[in-house]
């Protein structure tokens, strides 16, 4: 029998007691499920949308909260999703860059010479949020993008998947929290639907003044808001599915996109364009069809569910509840943005907003504004902006963003130039404002830290002492008392994880529980970063 099987043969009665005996029945804790589109600021009707058609989300916006002020954590969706699981910002935790897991879709040139795609080893308190709603009794899926910057612990889900759906639950009656993920309005769906009809027609699209008003970028535009109108058809079908089980009118829905708008000079930004997003929540308690202009940022998400499941919220998070129980004193008075290495180009931007000024720090000012990224290049835009500007056809406006060095620092009044072509940092009436935002930077990076400051080779170097590799989790301890199983593992934030069957679940340990004589019981556990000390 090898070890690192922790195939435990036990001969004691069986008792099953609960796992979970201090948290509420089941009954009584919400279904909540998340629809996450990909790459899309808030190109809905609700938002003001005129040309793409989006009669679904349109219809759920009547009878949701519609918030106008939110906001993700990176113009990327790694790091973003990093926060959104763990609701700690990024920086804090080393999820920073874009991005650190190898994938086949990643091939070498996407990153800097003499890194290799790594899991990030984030602090031993954290957790990815659904574990805790998991211990509270929750199934837990998700269908099916991860791209934490880690490799999620088995404790994470239930199911993790192309099939992962809350049908899928033993227990009809157990509560379940389900994420959608709908990639139809990624960046890359730009060309990889090329060939597909269009449904919106290229002559009605705005082109906004940082491209220039030709056939290429009305094709593309027109492009994307198909898609967007395809992913809009798309969150019907869902919602048909919780109307078809008898569950939409009594389950708490969110939908929101990931970050902004997946096209050039607009995703991997930190202008308001690259992080508004479209949040829409329904749930029986809100208010129907109104509109809360509350600043609201990515790692408010997770503490905001815990919240309303009921579930105490770790210290461990850095954002608040804007939901539930727990719902925070004070409203958010600013968001925080990084941008960091994007594939193979190093960079390294902070932003604060109030939500109408935004400031950026500008740590590599003799980086350029633009960066050459392969991956982006397959975008017939981008193709168009480059050739435009070799031949001098990009006037003033586009041509901002191939200016060759950056200033320190960015101050923009989104208001009255949303499009954030006036930087006011110079400009003497605004210096409080400059002085504000710039002191409120600081003081969340004194108070969260910025891992973006450590050069990254060596940060792994520091997570892994100096090994080649990441470290292995502690082979868990299993103990036999009473007819009690107690397992623990000497790996600090290890996350423990077993099951009787290996075609069930992990289910996530939390304190000892009895067994059946002759039970086989598996067991793993990983500190997120970390190798698993068992994977199958």
């Amino acid at each position: 029998m090898k070890r690192n099987t922790l195939l435990l043969i036990l001969c004691c009665f069986f008792s099953f007691s609960s796992l979970f005996a201090q948290v509420e029945p089941a009954t009584t804790l919400p279904n909540i499920v998340w629809i996450v589109c990909e790459d899309m600021s808030p190109h809905l009707g609700s938002y003001g949308e005129k040309v793409a058609k989006t009669p679904i989300l349109d219809q759920l916006a009547k009878e949701s909260v519609r918030y106008t002020q939110a906001y993700s954590t990176a113009g990327v969706c790694a790091p973003s999703r990093s926060a959104l699981i763990t609701g700690n910002y990024q920086t804090s935790i080393g999820s920073h860059n874009m991005r650190t897991l190898g994938t086949s879709a990643s091939p070498s040139s996407d990153y800097p010479i003499g890194l290799k795609p790594y899991s990030t080893v984030i602090p031993e308190g954290v957790k990815c949020f659904p574990e805790y709603l998991r211990i509270a009794g929750y199934y837990c899926t998700n269908n099916a993008k991860e791209d934490y910057q880690f490799e999620a612990p088995v404790t994470a889900w239930d199911e993790s998947s192309k099939k992962a759906h809350w049908r899928n639950r033993p227990d009809k009656t157990k509560p379940f929290f389900s994420v959608f993920n709908l990639e139809t309005t990624h960046e890359s769906q730009v060309w990889a639907r090329d060939k597909e009809p269009l449904l919106v027609d290229p002559k009605t699209v705005e082109v906004p003044p940082y491209y220039p008003d030709d056939s290429i970028s009305r094709h593309v535009i027109a492009r994307f808001l198909s898609n967007v109108m395809v992913m809009d058809k798309q969150v019907g079908e869902i919602i048909q599915q919780l109307k078809d089980d008898g569950l939409y009118n009594n389950t708490i829905l969110f939908f929101y996109s990931d970050h902004g708008d997946g096209l050039p000079f607009v995703k991997r930004e930190l202008h308001h364009r690259g992080l508004k997003v479209p949040l829409l929540i329904k749930a029986p308690f809100l208010p129907k069809g109104t509109t809360d202009d509350q600043l609201i940022s990515f790692v408010d998400f997770g503490p905001s569910i815990l919240s309303l499941a009921g579930i105490p919220i770790p210290k461990t998070m850095q954002g608040q509840a804007f939901l539930g129980t727990q719902e925070a004193e004070t409203k958010r008075k600013y968001i925080y943005a990084a941008r960091d290495r994007m594939d193979s180009e190093y960079d390294r931007v902070r932003s604060v907003s109030d939500g109408r000024f935004n400031y950026l720090r500008n740590y590599m000012p003799e980086k350029p504004y633009y960066q050459n990224i392969n991956y982006r290049l397959k975008n017939p835009l981008m193709s168009n902006l480059l050739a435009l500007k070799k031949d001098g056809g990009l006037n003033q406006e586009q041509l901002l963003w191939f200016r060759p060095n950056k200033v320190k620092e960015e101050l923009f009044d989104t208001q009255n130039d949303p499009y954030e072509f006036e930087n006011l940092a110079s400009n003497p009436e605004y210096a409080s404002k400059l002085a504000e935002l710039r002191e409120e930077h600081e003081a969340w990076t004194k108070q969260f830290g910025d891992l973006g400051a450590v050069n990254e080779i060596e940060l792994v170097k520091n997570w892994w002492g100096g090994q080649t590799e990441a470290p292995k989790t502690a082979v868990p301890e299993i103990r036999l008392e009473g007819g009690y199983v107690t397992i623990s593992c000497q790996t600090a934030g290890a996350s423990i994880g077993y099951r009787t069957d290996m075609q069930q679940a992990w289910k996530v340990y939390t304190e000892p529980f009895l067994a059946t004589p002759g039970e086989k019981i598996f067991v793993t556990a990983q500190r997120i970063g970390y190798q698993a000390s068992f994977k199958n």
